[in-house]
């Protein structure tokens, strides 16, 4: 049986990843320690993720094991060789206020971690496709000197302006501020782009958005719509960190994600790059996401405007999915924002 490997395997999109490919016949090997509990407390926890992959899925079989354990990781890689066939890297320390408190170990889990996987890739099953997740915060405030206008419910961009549509690839990551967790996903990007441009391997950085549904552990500190939903349901009061709480982000469905793997992994590419969000299919500010669940719900949650924004937000971002599209046209985007915060609300 082929083999799947996956890295933050009960996180959100590794998760997914998971009950993914194990449906398409994969075996999956599903290596997560979950951190994501030190980090954000119980809220992050993903033990339940993880008893749910361990009893749904015949072949899943987990590792606890730390993305910055080289010799750990080889005696995986050793042992499967070549019947991996696909290497899925979504482990990653995700938060901006969390990384600044933490600098050597924010790097060392999302550089050094992310340089473990390739070297052992590239030693163990070099013709397997190479998938990290990356993130948008490498462009750092770049999208911040957009000419956006405020409007009542979110900031947008001018009509007539070349990023209309969504900021596409061509955007520079370059002279500009980003949070130490962006500057640590930087670096994890260049390297799976040089891995592929300069040594061989078939890698893709997929840099995302924001990314929900059901199988997040939302938390304070990361994962925007979950939390959100989360704080409504349970009556608590949600601090909004600068912009008026007009910040766009956009929203794409695991499901989706998942789905620009699964055609990557049959007609994979060299050191590719592509942004992944919802576009202009499924965006929304953090006051329309309270609209959209006080609409869902007649909930109205008790809000606290905090003036002073989080280092590293976007005031507005919303990706352009063209290029990915045009590579790969069979894709299709399902879900939007209000089908994505109905799920998160039904799933409660």
């Amino acid at each position: 049986m082929a083999l799947v490997l996956i890295t933050g395997s009960c996180g959100l999109v590794g998760s997914e990843s998971s009950v993914f490919f194990a449906k398409k016949g994969f075996e999956i090997l599903g290596i997560d320690n979950n951190s994501r509990r030190s980090f954000f407390g119980k809220d992050g926890d993903i033990n339940w993720i993880k008893n749910k992959l361990k009893k749904n899925i015949k072949n899943y079989r987990h590792f606890n094991l730390d993305i910055r354990d080289y010799k750990s990781l080889e005696k995986i890689f050793k042992k499967y060789k070549k019947r991996i066939k696909l290497v899925i890297h979504s482990a990653a320390q995700p938060s901006h206020d969390w990384a600044k408190n933490n600098i050597f170990k924010d790097f060392d889990i999302n550089a050094k971690g992310t340089i473990n996987l390739l070297e052992l890739t590239k030693k163990y099953c070099y013709d397997s496709p190479f998938i990290f997740m990356s993130t948008n915060k490498v462009y750092g405030d770049n999208p911040n000197k957009l000419p956006l206008i405020e409007k009542k419910t979110r900031w947008e961009i001018k009509s007539n302006h070349l990023y209309k549509n969504g900021i596409t690839e061509k955007m520079s990551i370059d002279d500009c501020v980003h949070s130490f967790f962006g500057a640590s996903k930087s670096y994890a990007d260049l390297a799976v782009q040089e891995y592929g441009r300069n040594i061989g391997l078939k890698t893709v950085c997929f840099r995302a958005g924001c990314i929900t549904g059901p199988n997040h552990s939302g938390a304070k500190l990361h994962g925007f719509l979950s939390y959100l939903v989360k704080v409504a349901l349970e009556r608590k009061k949600y601090f909004i960190y600068g912009y008026k709480g007009k910040q766009v982000r956009d929203n794409i469905h695991s499901a989706d994600v998942v789905s620009c793997f699964w055609e990557f992994f049959k007609k994979p590419r060299r050191g590719e790059i592509y942004n992944m969000g919802g576009g202009r299919k499924s965006n929304c500010s953090i006051v329309e996401a309270f609209q959209t669940i006080e609409k869902l719900t007649n909930i109205y949650t008790k809000k606290e405007l905090k003036k002073e924004n989080r280092v590293g937000d976007h005031i507005w971002y919303v990706s352009s999915m063209k290029k990915f599209k045009i590579h790969y046209p069979k894709w299709k985007q399902v879900y939007n924002s209000e089908r994505i915060i109905d799920q998160l609300l039904s799933n409660s």
